[in-house]
């Protein structure tokens, strides 16, 4: 095996301890080291994401407390990863930040534009400290851009860039599951995806480069699915005018317990184990399934079937069809239901509830791995870079 010396910037660590943590179980990104600077939401869900497909991710935390005040001492967010607390405005720490940055593979980074290059820690510093850095930025309105400055939040971007448009039947006000479209689908998974692509280049050219990840231009690319759909005629500007938002076959209805069911049987043939399950396939109304014209009263007369029964009543006349008609459960309820006894999606780790990693590989496996306590591991970080200086 070859020495710590031998070894090109950001593969050292390999011979560090931080490599025997995973007690043999290979995963995929084995061999990285990933930087993450302390930040809200989409950064620090972009470096567990990484974290969880096996990338060695330190994260530097902020020395005293938290970004943001009441957030746990062991975040979900941070599990897998090893963490050191410093003061970046403290020289020796803002040193140590230095020497670890030209370990890694890839930063991570979720400021206001500006800000990093304040603290000494811009992309041409770090560059110059390694070349071969992937630098990923992570924010709202990019870092360059007549907002750039700006404070906002998953939804302001979201509303923005379009992708709120279609987000709630027609007649209610736009609104999508909470930070899952913005922070997460236009923010964290294009950081990554960014970050992995850049990482592919720095090893084939050596060159590293600056992933500049905005939530307002991911969440706008992710409609392009829904742009297909304007090209057949079947996406409209006006709400509840589009098959995916007006239909009486795309949506939610409220049942007799208060409990949801989800319907979203586009096809003809699935429509028609829908309508037969019902007992509506004889009639002409709900025979004329794309007349938008229909889909509003279609709408009321579903709304009045589906609130004569509880949720799980439905659920079982519905169980084992093709007619695509899903109950709306709590994570605590998927976490129970048989899917869930098969795939081991949702689990109990460090006594909180949460989802295993995504996607699943036929070669590696996940196991999950436990959150760190702020500043766990600076000792040993600390170590690992003293013996790296001294090779």
């Amino acid at each position: 095996m070859p020495d710590a010396a031998s070894l090109p910037v950001g593969l050292a660590f390999l011979l560090s301890p931080g490599q025997h943590r995973r007690e043999g179980v290979l995963l995929m990104l084995n061999g990285i080291r990933v930087v993450e600077i302390e930040g809200l939401g989409p950064g620090p869900f972009a470096a567990m994401l990484l974290a969880d497909l096996g990338a060695d991710v330190v994260t530097i935390h902020r020395k005293g407390g938290a970004v943001t005040p009441g957030m746990p001492d062991r975040s979900v967010l941070d599990r897998g990863k090893r963490s050191i607390a410093l003061d970046l405005k403290d020289p020796d720490d803002l040193e140590t930040a230095r020497r670890l940055i030209a370990t890694a593979d890839a930063l991570i980074e979720g400021f206001r534009p500006g800000v990093m290059e304040k603290l000494g820690l811009g992309p041409e510093a770090c560059h110059a400290l390694n070349p071969a850095l992937v630098y990923g930025r992570m924010t709202g309105w990019g870092q360059d851009s007549p907002l750039a400055d700006t404070a906002g939040h998953d939804l302001n971007y979201i509303a923005l860039s379009g992708a709120l448009w279609y987000g709630s039947p027609p007649g209610t006000e736009p609104m999508t599951a909470a930070t899952l479209v913005g922070d997460i689908g236009g923010g964290a998974m294009y950081l990554v995806t960014g970050i992995l692509a850049g990482l592919l280049n720095a090893r084939a050219t050596g060159t590293g480069t600056v992933v500049d990840a905005a939530i307002y231009d991911g969440s706008a690319h992710m409609m392009n699915l829904l742009m297909s759909l304007r090209q057949t005629g079947n996406l409209s500007d006006t709400r509840g005018q589009s098959l995916l938002d007006g239909p009486h076959w795309s949506r939610t209805y409220a049942c007799a317990d208060g409990g949801f069911v989800s319907v979203q049987c586009l096809e003809p043939k699935f429509y028609a184990q829908f309508l037969e399950i019902l007992g509506l396939s004889q009639d002409p109304a709900f025979q004329q399934q794309y007349d938008s014209t229909l889909w509003p009263d279609l709408t009321l007369r579903l709304a009045e079937i589906f609130a004569t029964k509880p949720r799980d009543h439905w659920a079982k006349l519905f169980e084992g069809s093709d007619a695509c008609v899903a109950p709306v459960l709590s994570p605590d309820e998927a976490a129970t239901h048989p899917m869930n006894t098969v795939r081991q999606t949702w689990r109990e780790t460090d006594g909180t509830l949460q989802a295993a990693a995504a996607p699943r590989f036929s070669t590696h496996q996940w196991q999950p791995r436990p959150s760190p306590a702020r500043g766990q591991h600076t000792t040993e970080i600390l170590t690992e870079l003293l013996a790296l200086k001294k090779t």
